[in-house]
Parts: C-alpha cells; sequence; structure tokens
C-alpha cells in the first residue's frame, strides 16, 4: 500500500508535530530540512539547490552527499521550476498521488503563491495536494466537490483561480451561494462560516482556492 507524500518546506513552521505513517515518502525541500529535526522526522529524500540551509545543515548534506548521495537531489539556483515544483515533479514520477505539505505557507508571499498555484499543477496531473498549518489548510477545487464535517469550527474563504469559476455552489455554511459565477476580481466569498453542518463547495467549470481557518481550543 502507498502512502502519502510529505513535504517539508521553508516557509513558516507553525506546527510542533506531522503525523507520518510507515507507509508514507517523505521529502525536504531545500531549507526545510533544518525543520527536521524540529519536528523528530527523517526525511528520506533533500531536494533543493540548497540557497536557504544554514552553514551547519549544508555541511550535513555535503556529507550525507558523500555517504549516501541517493538521497540528496541537488538542484542548480538558476531554473525555471522552484525547488517546490521540481520536489512535486520528482514524487508525481514515482507516482504518488496524495501530497501534504507543511511549512509552505508565510515568509515570502511570492512564495505562497507558488505553492498554491503548485496545488493546481497537482490537479491537472491527477494528484492532489493541501497546504497545511497550524490552524488552517489550503486546497485548490477543480471542477469537483468537496464535503466537510459538521464538527469543523471555523472560517472558509473561496477564491477564483483563474479569471472565473462557474456553478460555484456553497450548502451549510452561514453563506450560500447557487450555481454562482464566482470571479477574481471580487472576493465574494471571504471569511464564510461553519455552523455544526455538514458543507459542501462545488465547481462545476473552473478553479478555486479553498482557505480553511479552524477554531482552535
Amino acid at each position: 500500500m502507498q502512502g502519502k507524500c510529505i513535504i517539508i518546506g521553508a516557509g513558516d513552521l507553525t506546527i510542533g508535530e506531522i503525523p507520518v505513517k510507515e507507509e508514507d515518502f517523505v521529502i525536504a525541500v531545500d531549507g526545510g530540512l533544518g525543520y527536521c529535526g524540529i519536528l523528530n522526522v527523517e526525511p528520506d529524500i533533500i531536494i533543493g539547490d540548497f540557497d536557504s540551509v544554514s552553514d551547519g545543515e549544508r555541511e550535513a548534506i555535503a556529507t550525507l552527499e558523500q555517504e549516501i548521495p541517493e538521497r540528496i537531489i541537488r538542484l542548480k539556483p538558476e531554473k525555471d521550476d522552484t525547488d517546490m515544483l521540481a520536489t512535486l515533479k520528482f514524487a508525481l514520477e514515482k507516482g504518488y498521488t496524495e501530497f501534504r505539505i507543511y511549512a509552505g505557507t508565510g515568509g515570502r508571499f511570492d512564495h505562497t503563491l507558488a505553492n498554491i498555484q503548485c496545488l493546481l499543477y497537482l490537479k491537472n496531473h491527477g494528484a492532489t495536494g493541501y497546504l497545511i498549518d497550524g490552524a488552517g489548510m489550503i486546497l485548490v477545487l477543480q471542477n469537483e466537490a468537496v464535503h466537510f464535517n459538521k464538527n469543523l469550527e471555523g472560517y472558509l474563504s473561496l477564491f477564483a483561480l483563474g479569471k472565473e469559476a462557474k456553478g460555484v455552489t456553497m450548502q451549510g455554511m452561514k453563506y450560500t451561494l447557487d450555481n454562482y459565477t464566482m470571479k477574481n476580481d471580487f472576493p465574494i466569498g471571504i471569511s464564510n462560516e461553519f455552523i455544526g453542518e455538514e458543507s459542501v463547495i462545488s465547481v462545476e467549470d473552473g478553479e478555486l482556492v479553498c482557505m480553511l481557518s479552524y477554531v482552535v481550543d
């Protein structure tokens, strides 16, 4: 049984632990290697151009590259793919279709936006990915419906990723939509609320960015 691909990035770390099962495949992306010790997680592969690692981490990578070279994938600094996108392509080639990305948000805004686009890349290649932080999650919907448990508390925001997304429906939330055309210059989907009911978000034609902010006791 193939597990999930768990990716640890170099963004803001907002959690203290990551649930990793034996069958999961863990990749540290560039400076994300520094979080592995904090999280007590041993990466199977380390990928990056290593421009954001500390001197100590750089030395550790060089030592590991000599001892177990297959665990290090060194990328060129000048490239079209971000380190994250290169990592996703590598894992897709290995057959993984379910991704959990930690420390992939925060820090530089451009990196966060790039990682959201990477979620759409996964959708376009038959896979599903989630950007996860301590009190929330980001996912991308493409011509599909997703269901949320009635026990969730907090907020859900929905944005058109392209110029427009057609047939957007939101049920079981404080504010509902029915067959709505959502456009990327009007943020009508921001700060909706869970109300203790099973909720459904769907889009018939287009892509949506869905951001969840949980209430944490």
